[in-house]
C-alpha cells in the first residue's frame, strides 16, 4: 500500500459540532519526544515543524494537543503556532485541560474548577488564538465532572471556547456533562489491543447521538505511550500482508471501521510515519478481516 499520494480526504469527514474534520488527524504529543511528554529524546525541532506542515499538505485539518504536551526542549503548542500560524480557516485544533504539570515536568495536583480558565488562557497564548475550537475536560479520577465541566461551559458562553468534549470518562459522565452543555466529542483509550466494556458502551452511545469518538493510544493498545502495540500481532500481520500495508496501518484502519463517528489522531514526529498514518484512512478491510480482528480482541 503506497502512501505517497494518499491524503486525509480518503478517510472521510465528520463534524465536531459545526466544524468538519477529516477522520484521520494528528496527535501532537509525540512532537515533544520519542515517547510521552518529557520521556525520550525529542525529534529535531525542524523535523517536528516539518511533520506539522506536511500534515496540512496531506489534508489533515484536525490536530489534538495540550499545554501539558512539553518536554525539556519542546512545546507542542509552540511548534504548532510556529509551523502553522496564520492558521488555515478549516484547521481545527482541539486541546485538553484538567491535568497540570510543573515546568520541571513533574505532575502537579489535579486542577480545581477555578483553575480551568487559566488553563484555557495558557493554551490560547501558546497557540496565538483568541478562541479555542474544541476543549476537552480530561477527567482526573474525580467521581463527578459537573463542577469542572460547568466551568468550561461558562468559558464557552464567554466566547473563549467554541465546542466542548470530555476525556477519560465513563458512560455516566457523558450524561452528566450533557445536562450542562452540548458535548461534541469524547476521547477515551481505545484500540485493537485494549478492551474495556465500558468504553465499548460509550462508543455505541456516541454513535447513537452523533458524537465524535476520538480514541487515544489506538495504535499502542496496552503499550500506552511507549510505542506501537503487539497484541494480536499474528492476526494484524496477516491482514497487513493481504493489503500490502503495515501493522500500524491495519490498527488505524480497524479503529476507523468502528463507526463513521470515530476519528483517529495517531501521533508521530517522523514525516514518513505521518504519510503512512494518513494513508491508513484509505485502507478498506473486508468483513472477514474485521471479524478476524474482532475475535482476536474479544477472545
Amino acid at each position: 500500500m503506497t502512501s505517497e499520494t494518499i491524503t486525509a480526504e480518503s478517510s472521510g469527514t465528520w463534524h465536531l459540532g459545526d466544524l468538519p474534520v477529516r477522520r484521520v488527524g494528528l496527535g501532537a504529543m509525540r512532537l515533544t519526544g520519542s515517547a510521552a511528554f518529557h520521556l525520550g529524546t525529542p525529534s529535531g525541532r525542524e523535523r517536528s515543524l516539518a511533520v506539522l506542515r506536511k500534515a496540512v499538505e496531506l489534508g489533515v485539518n484536525h490536530i489534538d494537543t495540550a499545554a501539558f504536551y512539553f518536554s525539556s526542549l519542546r512545546s507542542a503548542n509552540e511548534m504548532i503556532n510556529s509551523a502553522l500560524a496564520p492558521y488555515a480557516d478549516d484547521l481545527v485544533i482541539a486541546v485538553k485541560v484538567g491535568p497540570y504539570r510543573e515546568w520541571s515536568g513533574e505532575w502537579g495536583a489535579s486542577a480545581h474548577p477555578g483553575d480551568l480558565r487559566a488553563h484555557v488562557e495558557e493554551n490560547l497564548r501558546q497557540l496565538g488564538r483568541d478562541h479555542l475550537d474544541v476543549v476537552y475536560l480530561r477527567r482526573m479520577r474525580q467521581d463527578s465532572i459537573a463542577d469542572h465541566f460547568g466551568a468550561l461551559a461558562e468559558l464557552r458562553e464567554a466566547g473563549l471556547i467554541r465546542h466542548l468534549g470530555i476525556s477519560d470518562v465513563e458512560p455516566r459522565h457523558l450524561a452528566e456533562a450533557q445536562a450542562i452543555a452540548p458535548v461534541v466529542c469524547v476521547q477515551n483509550r481505545y484500540g485493537l489491543g485494549f478492551h474495556d466494556p465500558a468504553t465499548d458502551e460509550l462508543l455505541a452511545r456516541c454513535r447513537e447521538q452523533g458524537i465524535a469518538f476520538v480514541p487515544f493510544y489506538a495504535v499502542a493498545g496496552e503499550a500506552g505511550p511507549q510505542g506501537a502495540g503487539t497484541a494480536h500481532e499474528d492476526e494484524v500481520r496477516a491482514v497487513a500482508r493481504a493489503h500490502g500495508a503495515s501493522a500500524v496501518q491495519v490498527r488505524i484502519a480497524w479503529t476507523l471501521h468502528r463507526g463513521p463517528h470515530v476519528l483517529a489522531i495517531p501521533g508521530t514526529g517522523n514525516p514518513e510515519h505521518l504519510a503512512e498514518n494518513v494513508a491508513a484512512g484509505a485502507l478498506r478491510l473486508t468483513d472477514e478481516e474485521l471479524a478476524l480482528l474482532d475475535a482476536a480482541r474479544t477472545g
